[in-house]
Order: structure tokens, then sequence, then C-alpha cells
């Protein structure tokens, strides 16, 4: 059985009959955890080792463990910074903004890994403008040539971890003020000003080593009428062929409101693989998943199932054994020691 083209979520912090029922199915490739799928690194150790056993090849397991706000998984793991905190750096001191950066990346890859997730969607690409509260520190920097090499840096971290990379929002999600959580935004940028700043850090990670992609909900009225999401425009054309782009397309949450769009969850999910997603994520609303899942029972797109066997993680020691890491204790004092300094300067000024 290969993986299929519908990542989902589940309720709770143990595994049910019906959840486990679902995961069988060939159109499931693989599942999102959240917070309320967590309590300790044992318990959410356990919960992958029973969703990796379900099938073959396993599930691959993802989860949203940037730091800062976007971090699902808290106690027993290093609390990491918004990686806006490391683009700060950067403009103190390059190097070591850029060492910093890649000491994150591998730290909050090997953290996961050792509990069994295979990936974190990260780093995020996004410019930080100054108008999108949902991104904000989230992105590393304003800066397209700030946030690329930052990027890099954090990118370097995880593949050294043994961990795939997936960029996002593709194509740029920070000159927005709608939160695409709840609602459509739309960019009316040219083309032009998006490929001269947004695209940037998404074009270079392109042809070093970005394993995958996840797209914006957002709408860039003056390119395409459709949803960067929905669209073979911007997901076959631009991503593609232009960027040359070879990984894994995931859609963002099709339950988000800027995915209402599309219609119901069934037609946002063939319309995002339409134009050119691998696999969409379907969360918070079993019910609606389900459907999905049953709609896509014939669904198979061999090109897709390749590049998903190749996003699955590094085995890695168990947290007890990380913990004795020279490398873990030295990014754990880094982060705080770079954390404290930016503080520092904060309340200085």
């Amino acid at each position: 059985m290969s993986l299929g083209p519908v990542m989902v979520d589940l309720q709770g912090l143990e595994l049910q009959p019906d959840e486990r029922e679902m995961l069988q199915h060939p159109a499931v490739g693989g599942v999102i955890l959240f917070s309320r799928n967590y309590e300790s690194p044992e318990q959410v150790r356990a919960l992958t080792a029973q969703l990796h056993a379900i099938r073959q090849p396993p599930l691959m397991i993802a989860v949203d463990q940037e730091g800062g706000r976007v971090q699902r998984f808290r106690d027993g793991f290093f609390r990491l910074p918004p990686v806006g905190r490391l683009g700060a750096l950067y403009d103190e001191d390059r190097a070591r903004g850029l060492n910093a950066a890649c000491e994150a990346g591998w730290l909050m890859a090997s953290e996961i890994l050792s509990v069994g997730v295979d990936l974190s969607f990260a780093p995020v690409l996004d410019l930080d403008r100054g108008v999108s509260a949902v991104i904000g520190d989230r992105a590393f920097h304003r800066d397209p040539e700030a946030v690329t090499e930052l990027a890099l840096a954090y990118q370097r971290g995880m593949h050294e971890a043994g961990m795939a990379s997936v960029g996002k929002h593709f194509p740029g999600h920070g000159a927005v003020v709608a939160d695409s959580h709840h609602d459509l935004p739309e960019d009316s940028r040219s083309y032009a000003d998006l490929e001269m700043e947004d695209m940037i850090p998404f074009q270079r990670l392109s042809v070093n080593g970005m394993n995958g992609v996840m797209v914006a909900h957002v709408l860039y009225s003056h390119i395409d009428n459709q949803p960067a999401g929905f669209s073979s425009y911007w997901l076959r054309g631009v991503l593609r062929r232009t960027l040359g782009f070879q990984g894994v397309i995931f859609s963002d949450d099709l339950s988000m409101g800027g995915a209402e769009w599309a219609g119901d969850y069934v037609q946002r999910a063939q319309l995002a693989l339409q134009a050119g997603c691998d696999m969409v994520l379907v969360c918070n609303q079993p019910e609606r998943a389900a459907e999905v899942v049953e709609s896509l029972s014939d669904y198979h797109d061999p090109a897709a199932q390749l590049r998903l066997a190749r996003m699955h993680g590094k085995a890695f020691p168990e947290p007890g054994e990380l913990h004795r890491n020279r490398r873990w204790q030295a990014a754990i004092r880094l982060m705080e020691h770079c954390d404290s300094e930016l503080w520092l300067d904060m309340d200085l000024d």
C-alpha cells in the first residue's frame, strides 16, 4: 500500500478504533498532531509508534513546531523562540544569526524526531511586512535576502538531524492583513512585485534542497482568479515549471476560512489535487475528513506517491538519550543565551 493524498488528525491523546479504521484507508497518507494530542514525550512517542505500525509504508506524521506562538509540544520540549528573534540576532551579527538558525533547526528537528514524528511544517518563508498578525514573528525577517539566508541555515540544521523541510506559505502570506484561518485574504500586487520580494526565498530554497512546500490560502487577484492553493497556474506553472521545484506540495488546512471559496470539503480536496497538490490536509472536522477520504478511494498519482515516500524522518534516539547528546546540550545553551541577550536589548531600548 502506498501513501494516499490525505492528511488527517486525531481527537485526543490515544488512538480510537474509528480513527485506526480510517487510517487504514488507501486514500490516507499522513496524520498531523496538535496540542490536544500531546501530554508528554513518553505518551506521544507511544502514540507515534502505534501510528507507524498501522501499515506499510508507515503513515507520515507531522506537527507544527515552529517555536514561539506555534509550538504544539511544550512540556518536556525546549521552548523554541519565534524565528523572528533569529532575524533580530542576524541584524546584530550576521554570522551568529546564521549559526543560531542552523542550531535552532537542528534542535527543533531532533526533539520531534526523538518522539517518532517525521516532520514539522517549517521553515516559514513569508516576509514580515508588519501587516499580517498571523505571520508576524513567525517570519525570520522583512528582507527577502535575510529570510533566504536564515531559512537555508535553519533547513541545514533540519537536514543534519534527518528531517525533511517544508517551506510555507507559497508564494507569500506576509503582505495581507486578513487571517486565512478565518477569511480569504486578497493580495493585489503584480507578479513582478511578488517575484522581486516574497518569492525569492521559495525560488532559492527550491533549488537548494527544500523537500516540501505548503501553499497559502491567499488570492493574488491581479495574477490569477483562483487562490494559490487551488490554482494550477501557481502550482503547476510557477512552482513546478518556473521555479523548478521537485518536492511535495501540501495544501494548507482545507477547514480554514480561506478554503471555503472552493466549495464543500470534497470539492476543496479535488480542486487542490487537480491544481497540483500532492497531499491535502483536513483538520478539526473528522466527519468532513471521512467524506474526503471516501471520495478519493480510487485516486492514484504515482509521481506524488514517490515524492511523499521521501518525506519520512530518520530514526532518532529517544528523548533521554538525546538529552545526553553534546550538540543538544550546546544548542540549548545557545538558544537560551541568544534569547536572553535579545530580551536585554529590548529592555534597554
